[in-house]
C-alpha cells in the first residue's frame, strides 16, 4: 500500500465509480477527467480529500488540483480504479462530449497555440533582455546602450536575434505545423506550407508599407502578388486548415497505391496557391481589423473602460478557457504595431492573483498545512503559472480572488493610462517586465508594485469583514 492508495480509493469513490470515467489523464499538476455524468462527482467530498488542492471544470474535462506528486498520484489511481491510462489527444477528443460550440472552437484555438507556448516565451525574454543591453542608455552616465559601450554584447545583441527572428517573423511555420498535427494531416506538408508564407524569395510583410513596386509572379493572363506573411496569425491559421481539410479528404478517396504521390501533390500546391491569392490577402485584413479595434479601444478616450474590465475579467477568463484567445491578439497585435498593450495587462492580472495568495500566507502564518500549499502556489504564480494559486487558494476562499480581480483592474489602468506597450508575450509574472518596451519599463514597474500592494491589503481587509463569507464556488 502506498501513500496514494487511500486518497486514490477516495477519489475513486466520490468522482462517480469507474463507469463515470469515459478517460482520465493528466498534467503537471492536475488529473484530467472526462465523465460521463458530471453531475455524479461530488466536489465538496473531492476537495475534502487531504492530497486534492482543488477542482474546477475547463473545456469539457473536470480537473483535480493535486500538485507535483500527480504523476504518482495517477499511476496509483488508474490502478486502483481498473482504468486504461488515457493521452492527452485521447482524453480531449472525448471531452468534446461535454462541450458546446463555442467551448469548442475556444479548444481548438487554444490547441494549436499552446505546444507554441514555449517558444513564445523563450522569444520573448530574449527580445527583452535585448531591450536591456541593446535600447537602455544604461551606461556613462545615460549617454551609451552595453552593446556601444562593449563588443561582446554587441555580439550577444546581434546573435539574439537570430533565435528572436525565428520564433516571431517564422511565427507561420509553426502555426501550419501545430494546425496539421492537430488536424490529423502530414505535419512535413505544414512545415513545407508555412516556409512558403514566409520565403526570403517573397516580400517581407515589414516593408509592404513602405513600397509601391512589389514583386509579382507573372503567369501572362494572372499576376499574384509576391507578399509574405512574416510573424501573421490568421492567414497561417486559415491556410493550415484548408491544407488539413484537403489532405485528409483526399485520402478518403484515394487508393492507398497511389496516396502517397496523389494526395501531397493535390493538397499542398492549391492550397498555397489560395493561401497567396485569397486566404492571405483576406486573413490579413480580418487581423489588421482586430487589432486596430483593441489598440484603438485601449488608446481611445475610453481605453480606461476597457483596461478596468479587461483587467477584473481576465482571470474569471482563466476559468472559462477563453482566455486563449488573447494569444492570437497579441500576436496580431506585434505583427501589425510591433509590440502588444494587451499582455502587460494579463502579466499584472497574474501578478495579482500570487500578491492575494501571499496575503493569505500571511493571514494563515500559523497554518502550517496551509502554507505547504499556498507557498509553492505563490511562488509559482509570480512566475506565470497561476493554476495552483487561483484553484488551490484563490477559489477555494472567494474573496482573496475577488482582491486579486480588484486589483488586476488598478493595475490595467496604470497600464494603459500610461500606454505601456510589450515587445512581445513573455513570462506572466514578474520577470514580464523583461518583455516590456525599454521606455516603458518605469510606468510597468509601478503597475506591478499596485498589482502586489492593493492585492494584499485587500485580501487582509476582506478577511477581517464579512467578505470572508463571499465565495465562487457552490
Amino acid at each position: 500500500m502506498t501513500n496514494y492508495t487511500d486518497p486514490s480509493k477516495d477519489l475513486l469513490k466520490h468522482i462517480g465509480g469507474k463507469e463515470n470515467i469515459a478517460a482520465v489523464t493528466h498534467c503537471v499538476t492536475r488529473m484530467r477527467f472526462v465523465l460521463n455524468d458530471p453531475s455524479k462527482a461530488d466536489i465538496e467530498q473531492i476537495e475534502s480529500i487531504k492530497l486534492v488542492k482543488g477542482t474546477f471544470t475547463q473545456s469539457g474535462q473536470f480537473q483535480v488540483i493535486i500538485g507535483n506528486e500527480v504523476s504518482s498520484f495517477y499511476n496509483d489511481f488508474v490502478k486502483i480504479a481498473g482504468v486504461d491510462e488515457t493521452s492527452k489527444d485521447e482524453a480531449k477528443v472525448a471531452a468534446k462530449q461535454n462541450m458546446n460550440w463555442l467551448q469548442r472552437m475556444i479548444s481548438h484555438l487554444a490547441d494549436i497555440f499552446t505546444p507554441l507556448i514555449p517558444a513564445l516565451v523563450v522569444g520573448g525574454l530574449i527580445l527583452g533582455f535585448r531591450n536591456v543591453i541593446g535600447d537602455i542608455k544604461l551606461l556613462e552616465d545615460g549617454t551609451k546602450t552595453i552593446i556601444e559601450v562593449s563588443q561582446f554584447w554587441s555580439g550577444v545583441h546581434s546573435f539574439l536575434w537570430l533565435i528572436g527572428e525565428a520564433v516571431f517573423h517564422f511565427l507561420p511555420v509553426g502555426i501550419t505545423w501545430s494546425i496539421a498535427k492537430k488536424m490529423g494531416a502530414s505535419q512535413i506538408l505544414g512545415i513545407v506550407l508555412g516556409i512558403t508564407l514566409v520565403s526570403p524569395q517573397l516580400l517581407n510583410a515589414y516593408s509592404v508599407a513602405g513600397t509601391t513596386d512589389i514583386p509579382v509572379w507573372d503567369f501572362g493572363f494572372a499576376k499574384i502578388e509576391m507578399i509574405g506573411y512574416q510573424a501573421q496569425v490568421i492567414p497561417a491559421i486559415f491556410a493550415g486548415m484548408l491544407l488539413a481539410f484537403l489532405e485528409t479528404r483526399l485520402r478518403k478517396i484515394v487508393p492507398n497505391s497511389i496516396s502517397m504521390i496523389v494526395v501531397p501533390f493535390f493538397a499542398l500546391i492549391p492550397t498555397v496557391l489560395i493561401a497567396h491569392t485569397i486566404l492571405g490577402p483576406i486573413g490579413w485584413s480580418i487581423g489588421s481589423g482586430i487589432s486596430n479595434m483593441v489598440y484603438s479601444g485601449l488608446t481611445s478616450a475610453f481605453g480606461w473602460l476597457f483596461a478596468a474590465i479587461f483587467g477584473f475579467a481576465y482571470a474569471p477568463l482563466v476559468i472559462t478557457g477563453l482566455h486563449h484567445m488573447t494569444n492570437a491578439i497579441d500576436l496580431q497585435l506585434m505583427s501589425e504595431l510591433g509590440g502588444t498593450n494587451l499582455w502587460p495587462m494579463i502579466a499584472l492580472s497574474n501578478i495579482a492573483q500570487g500578491s492575494a495568495v501571499l496575503a493569505m500566507i500571511y493571514i494563515n502564518r500559523k497554518n502550517e498545512e496551509e502554507k505547504q500549499v499556498s507557498i509553492p502556489a505563490a511562488i509559482s504564480c509570480y512566475l506565470g503559472v497561476t493554476e495552483p494559486a487561483m484553484f488551490g487558494i484563490n477559489l477555494k476562499y472567494g474573496f482573496p480572488f475577488l482582491a486579486a480581480m480588484i486589483g488586476s483592474l488598478c493595475a490595467a489602468l496604470v497600464s494603459v493610462g500610461n500606454h505601456v506597450m510589450a515587445n512581445s508575450i513573455g513570462v506572466g509574472g514578474l520577470p514580464g517586465f523583461l518583455s516590456i518596451q525599454p521606455q516603458h519599463m518605469t510606468m510597468f514597474a509601478i503597475a506591478m508594485a499596485v498589482a502586489i500592494v492593493v492585492p494584499f491589503i485587500l485580501t487582509i481587509v476582506f478577511s477581517k469583514t464579512r467578505m470572508n463569507k463571499f465565495s465562487f464556488k457552490r
